[in-house]
């Protein structure tokens, strides 16, 4: 009997101070040790913001599984998320749908965002008025644009407090989350 081919998780961490970031950092140490997963640091491979589009069209139909990762800023996402989102997205499914775009449909996104705020700060009695996950819609609305399967998001709150023991649940976590969303899915539903 032939053997099942592994799916791959594409993890595009977008951090702009990821050598600062215990959570995060926590959360790719763990990630790394999966059977094909690829993390790229997409800061690193772009600190001057000019994106390859090429590079990143080829890596996302590539992947059988996309994660965003990065810490919430100002409510929304980094700015170089929202850069490679206008450069990618835009050129894949305005410009080139049917030989780029139509080949992510139903390809689960998982995002995975980190905040320095407690959970409670997230609510409509909170400091920050909103729930973290109603932050979060403007990316569900993209998945919905480029016919991603949404995945509930992966929320760590208080992550630059955390301590060890913590960061190591976090991670234990969101190593089963990511076996969970690699596993096979029907199409438009994902882990």
């Amino acid at each position: 009997m032939p053997k099942a081919a592994m799916l791959k998780t594409l993890i595009l961490l977008f951090h702009p101070h990821f050598e600062r970031s215990r959570a995060n950092k926590a959360l790719c140490e763990a990630a790394s040790a999966l059977l094909d997963v690829e993390i790229v640091d997409m800061q690193a491979l772009y600190p001057d913001g000019r994106i390859d589009t090429d590079a990143e069209v080829r890596r996302l139909i590539a992947a059988d599984r996309i994660v965003f990762q990065f810490p919430l800023q100002w409510y929304s996402t980094p700015p170089l998320l929202k850069s490679w989102q206008d450069a990618v997205l835009t050129r894949m499914f305005y410009i080139a749908y049917e030989t780029e775009g139509a080949k992510l449909a139903g390809k689960p996104l998982l995002v995975v965002a980190t905040a320095g705020n407690t959970r409670q700060a997230y609510a409509p009695d909170g400091a920050n008025l909103f729930p973290l996950r109603d932050l979060l819609k403007p990316l569900r609305a993209t998945a919905h644009r480029c016919d991603l399967a949404w995945a509930e998001p992966f929320l760590i709150y208080n992550a630059h407090k955390a301590d060890d023991e913590a960061l190591h649940a976090a991670a234990e976590h969101y190593v089963a989350r990511l076996g969970r969303l690699a596993a096979p899915a029907s199409r438009g539903q994902a882990a």
